[in-house]
């Protein structure tokens, strides 16, 4: 069972919305694919997925809901 599996729900959400950049959906995916793996070494994982997620973060064209989003997963990812 996949540790982060509602993060990957959240993420997945995200990735589904149509107002969103096709790149960032991207690295949406990305992070999806990231999160998904059983690596072993779980701090690696996290690290980066919040590198991807900081990329989307910054793009200025990513909606600020978006953003939020984005930020609330970071968070989680963080305190893990």
């Amino acid at each position: 069972m996949n540790e982060f599996k509602d993060i990957i729900n959240d993420l997945e959400s995200i990735e589904n919305d149509l107002s969103i950049p096709k790149n960032a959906r991207l690295k949406i995916r990305k992070t999806i694919e990231i999160l998904s793996t059983n690596e072993k070494n779980i701090n690696l994982t996290i690290d980066r997925s919040l590198e991807e997620l900081n990329e989307i973060a910054d793009d200025a064209n990513i909606p600020q809901y978006t953003k939020m989003q984005i930020w609330n997963i970071v968070s989680q990812l963080e305190s893990r």
